[in-house]
């Protein structure tokens, strides 16, 4: 039994527990416009927050690179970047949101990658966020 998590805005941590694997500092669910939806226990909830917002202007200059990589229809699957002591991995994770992944440099990527997907498809609708609306009603 995973502990519980005592952020009552965090009730969508328990998707996460599949990433919790040697080498993964931490996970986030977020939306598409940067929103911390959820995130795992390797993260304080302001820097996942901050981490969220990062990780949607990141995605952002992907889709803007896709024209590159053989049109303008072209969509984002996966963001990968690497540093000096890890990477960040983005990928699609339901309607609007985004699943954010930071990692040591000691990881097994394809593991991370393959987990990222199989959370992705099977909790897609769980996970999935609806567009902002600018106006307030």
């Amino acid at each position: 039994m995973s502990t519980p998590v005592a952020d009552s805005t965090n009730r969508l941590a328990w998707l996460l527990e599949g990433l919790e694997i040697p080498g993964v500092r931490f996970a986030v669910l977020l939306s598409e416009d940067g929103l911390r939806i959820a995130h795992s226990r390797g993260v304080v909830k302001d820097d996942a927050e901050r981490f969220a917002a990062a990780a949607s202007g990141l995605r952002s200059l992907g889709k803007a690179l896709g024209e590159f990589c053989g049109g303008a229809s072209n969509t984002v699957r996966q963001n990968m970047t690497e540093y000096d002591e890890g990477m960040i991995m983005i990928t699609a994770a339901g309607a609007g949101a985004l699943l954010g992944v930071s990692t040591t440099v000691d990881v097994d990527i394809a593991l991370v990658a393959h987990r990222m997907n199989e959370l992705a498809s099977r909790v897609g609708h769980e996970i999935g966020s609806a567009p902002r609306h600018g106006g307030r009603n």
